[in-house]
């Protein structure tokens, strides 16, 4: 700190109100549909998985989605899902907008390695997420 000079207060900026603006970027506020443990299926393409982590909007890299064609991409101003995720052919990590994802009525337990190291048990359709990964 400089002699004589006193820091300025840094709460008293922050708090007052009337010099707030709201970021223009920032998107509206958007609401999940869907929940950490609940099982999912894509709208579009034949996999299913159930969600471990949402992202209240897009948090991906843009080469990523410019990397979607065009026709099918979705909003990026909506819930994004991580799936632990299951095809016939393999287990994988997806990232899914809400816009492709339905609800998976069928019943049945996802078959993926990671599913022990994030979730208890599988009940009434849903995964029940371990206790020390509850915030």
């Amino acid at each position: 700190m400089l002699a004589g000079r006193r820091p300025r207060p840094y709460i008293g900026d922050v708090t007052e109100p009337d010099k707030i603006s709201p970021d223009p970027r920032a998107p509206a506020i958007a609401t999940a549909r869907f929940a950490i443990g609940e099982v999912v299926r894509h709208r579009l393409f034949d996999f299913r998985g159930v969600i471990f982590d949402v992202d209240p909007v897009f948090a991906n890299s843009e080469e990523w989605y410019q990397a979607i064609p065009e026709e099918i991409r979705p909003a990026k101003d909506q819930p994004y899902y991580h799936l632990l995720a299951e095809n016939a052919d393999s287990s994988y990590i997806a990232y899914v907008s809400q816009q492709n994802l339905l609800s998976d009525l069928g019943g049945e337990p996802i078959d993926h390695p990671a599913i022990a190291g994030l979730f208890e048990a599988f009940d009434h359709g849903r995964y029940q997420l371990k206790r020390e990964r509850r915030h």
